[in-house]
């Protein structure tokens, strides 16, 4: 399945339950943050984690940030390109590489 079947079928769900009227894009945020922690809390205690629990909050992650995307109008792969373009000019390779050094700091 390629990335726009996966927009469409996340459209459809919302669509055939109605939830549209709750997807603002201030709910929207909230609740990517929501699952990002839940996210986080797989990793919280241990380095070991269940791949499942992983697979299942990094895509509700993901869900959120598609149907906000949506909502704004904004190709969301088209925002990950241009940030990987601007990236790319904070973090030049002949500085960056093997660093975890902040672009501020190279």
């Amino acid at each position: 399945m390629d990335f726009d079947e996966v927009k469409r079928e996340i459209k459809k769900f919302t669509e055939d339950r109605d939830w549209d009227q709750f997807h603002t894009p201030d709910n929207l945020a909230k609740s990517i943050a929501i699952e990002a922690g839940e996210l986080l809390e797989c990793f919280q205690w241990s380095p070991e984690y269940d791949p499942q629990a992983v697979k299942e909050e990094l895509a509700d992650v993901m869900n959120y940030c598609i149907q906000l995307a949506d909502k704004l109008g904004i190709s969301i792969e088209d925002a990950m390109i241009e940030k990987i373009r601007m990236n790319e000019k904070k973090y030049p390779v002949d500085k960056s590489y093997g660093s975890s050094k902040k672009y501020t700091e190279l």
